[in-house]
């Protein structure tokens, strides 16, 4: 096969694993709920969560995730060692093409094809494809994540945050602490990308957080709790 028709059944199969509405098909199948019309309007884990309750909002997140990690990995079956394109990064080349498919897998979570193009803020997808590619920076995000939804009770002040601190991360480890990051270079750029690209989906989250109008989950505030 051409390589690239092969990429670009990649980008596709990944676009499409990405645009699976979990949040709309478990509302809908278990609860008779468009997700769309109740809450914020958005078929995230999230508003699963504060509308259909925490085991919905759970398997949403889960299956949201799930998305991103499948993308890469079903990479490895449909390609071989022929690039349709100069490799120039230090990756191997089924790295760079796992790295494509998942910001399919991402773009496909946010502007989903089977739900006339919208979606989630596109975090959860995100996360299952960083677990392939940048496994400590993800374990540093979810922690910076779990802290500011502890003390705050705002998931999407905390999905905004673990978006910066993942790129960061990566950086302060090479740069500060000297540790070696095969492909660096490339994959740095690569994390500051998803993460803006996280962030200008939470843009609307961000005015309301300005603006004290933000939902929160109180019940998860245990740090003020505690206090």
């Amino acid at each position: 096969m051409d390589p690239v028709l092969r990429l670009i059944i990649i980008i596709v199969q990944s676009y499409l694993i990405g645009s699976i509405p979990n949040a709309l098909i478990i509302g809908k199948r278990f609860f008779g709920i468009d997700v769309r019309t109740v809450g914020s309007g958005n078929m995230g884990s999230t508003n699963v969560s504060r509308t259909l309750g925490w085991k919905a909002g759970l398997a949403v997140q889960l299956l949201d995730i799930a998305k991103g990690l499948l993308a890469v990995l079903l990479v490895a079956y449909f390609f071989d060692s022929e690039m349709p394109f100069v490799n120039y990064t230090p990756f191997e080349d089924e790295t760079v093409v796992g790295l494509i498919a998942g910001i399919s897998a991402v773009l496909g979570h946010m502007w989903s094809v089977f739900a006339g193009f919208k979606g989630g803020k596109g975090m959860n997808t995100s996360l299952g494809m960083l677990l392939a590619v940048a496994p400590v920076e993800v374990a540093v995000g979810l922690g910076i994540f779990l802290v500011i939804l502890f003390a705050s009770g705002y998931v999407s002040l905390g999905s905004i945050a673990a978006a910066v601190i993942i790129p960061s991360t990566m950086a302060f480890r090479y740069n500060v602490l000297g540790i070696s990051i095969q492909g660096y270079h490339t994959l740095v750029f690569f994390l500051i990308a998803l993460s803006t690209i996280v962030i200008y989906a939470h843009r609307s989250n961000v005015k309301r957080l300005l603006a004290g109008t933000e939902n929160r989950f109180s019940k998860l505030m245990i740090f003020k709790r505690d206090a």
